[in-house]
């Protein structure tokens, strides 16, 4: 892969992991009890956000910069 595309792959990974996220969620939505659990359902979002979603903004964030770099190495 060049070098040049490697903020292309990161976007991607970064999307899959929001998709993830989404997922995971319903799947824990539909899971969740409301008398079986102590927690309310708002810590499994929280939960998740954590897991999925600050990973891929961290990603984009590098992604980005990448993109950045790699188009002000070309000009």
């Amino acid at each position: 892969m060049k070098k040049e595309n490697y903020y292309k792959f990161l976007y991607f990974v970064g999307a899959i992991l929001i998709l993830g996220f989404f997922i995971r969620l319903g799947v824990d939505g539909f899971r969740y009890e409301i008398s079986g659990n102590s927690a309310p359902f708002y810590f499994c979002i929280i939960e998740r956000a954590v897991e999925f979603v600050l990973p891929s903004i961290i990603i984009f964030v590098v992604a980005r910069i990448l993109k950045k770099k790699y188009k002000f190495d070309k000009s």
